[in-house]
């Protein structure tokens, strides 16, 4: 993976929000997430994502983290998604 993000976040509340999002991002939950633009995916988190540190377009440090989401009914479906472009994550399996 690249040390270059679109998006980065700093400011302590940005990066509270975003450690929430890994904590409600478990490996193997199936999950339904809405982006900040609207767009919606549904699928299976593959692993947890991890916080990293990327250097965002002005040069900038910050935090961020990638999701991938996989169907394993519509394989080879996937999808990787920034944890600062999420807006909202549900859980659609048993807990």
């Amino acid at each position: 993976m690249g040390r270059n993000a679109a998006n980065v976040v700093s400011e302590p509340a940005d990066v509270l929000r975003i450690e929430r999002l890994v904590v409600a991002l478990p490996s193997q939950a199936r999950v339904r997430i809405t982006q900040r633009n609207g767009d919606i995916y549904v699928g299976t988190v593959t692993e947890r994502p991890a916080l990293q540190v990327f250097e965002g377009p002005d040069g900038s440090a910050g935090i961020n983290a990638q999701l991938r989401l996989d169907d394993p009914d519509a394989p080879p479906w996937t999808v990787y998604l920034w944890l600062g472009d999420i807006a909202k994550v549900e859980r659609i399996d048993p807990l």
